[in-house]
């Protein structure tokens, strides 16, 4: 299957809070759109591989994703090898997408910054036509962007009107009841937006949505400019 839009995060779950509206909402355009989750989420604090695979299966019929894969890379530790790069490589040549969607490059875990890393380096490896590590023909995608809902200090470079998709985020990251559903008598601490990861994603939401206008919004960072061709046609207001 060929698709429009290839999504990649070091972690199932990663997706659904950072970029899980602007997933939906690509769904609801008409594009096909797929997930690759590059670990299995062997070492988090809460639940089991087993569980978050049964998880992000559910999640995926939430928000109506084509096709989701895991690459089975050891959890907390992924690693800017060869071996890992041409993994990514491999599913940027079979899924061939225009878009690609990746975790912002500076994250508090490292596997997060890393996928970021990857991505980038599978994505210009992948174009290669003499390279022939891995099977299929040479594809780059021809856009990258990088979700930032989880960086606080970095201004986007456009944020996504999710207002009609935000109910779905939330119920897709409900999926994940080993995650945030934690048993009452649990004594480990978990990372500050885990312990309340609605209250962190509708007040987020919230934020970039006010910046343009709209109830809720995710926003991302692009390396390169934004080309207008109609200035009468940009959508916010600046007054």
């Amino acid at each position: 299957m060929k698709l429009d839009v290839l999504v990649m995060a070091a972690h199932r779950d990663d997706i659904e809070i950072v970029c899980g509206g602007t997933v939906t909402k690509l769904v609801d355009l008409g594009y096909k759109v797929g997930i690759v989750d590059l670990t299995e989420g062997e070492m988090g604090t809460r639940g089991t591989e087993l569980d978050r695979k049964r998880e992000a299966d559910k999640a995926a019929k939430v928000m109506g994703i084509h096709v989701r894969e895991n690459l089975a890379m050891p959890d907390a530790k992924v690693e800017l090898t060869w071996e890992n790069k041409m993994k990514v490589v491999e599913v940027l040549r079979k899924y061939r997408p225009h878009l690609l969607i990746l975790p912002y490059w500076e994250q508090r875990h490292p596997d997060h910054a890393n996928c970021s890393l990857l991505g980038w380096d599978a994505a210009f490896l992948a174009g290669l036509t003499k390279l022939d590590d891995v099977p299929g023909k040479a594809h780059r995608p021809f856009k990258i962007i990088y979700s930032t809902l989880s960086v606080v200090d970095r201004k986007p470079s456009f944020v996504v009107d999710i207002s009609d998709q935000f109910k779905r985020k939330l119920k897709a990251v409900a999926c994940y009841r080993s995650q945030f559903y934690p048993n009452e008598t649990e004594t480990k601490q978990v990372f500050p937006p885990a312990r309340d990861i609605y209250e962190f994603m509708e007040t987020r939401a919230r934020h970039f949505g006010y910046l343009i206008g709209k109830k809720y919004g995710e926003p991302f960072i692009i390396k390169e400019n934004i080309e207008i061709t109609d200035p009468m046609k940009m959508l916010v207001k600046s007054i």
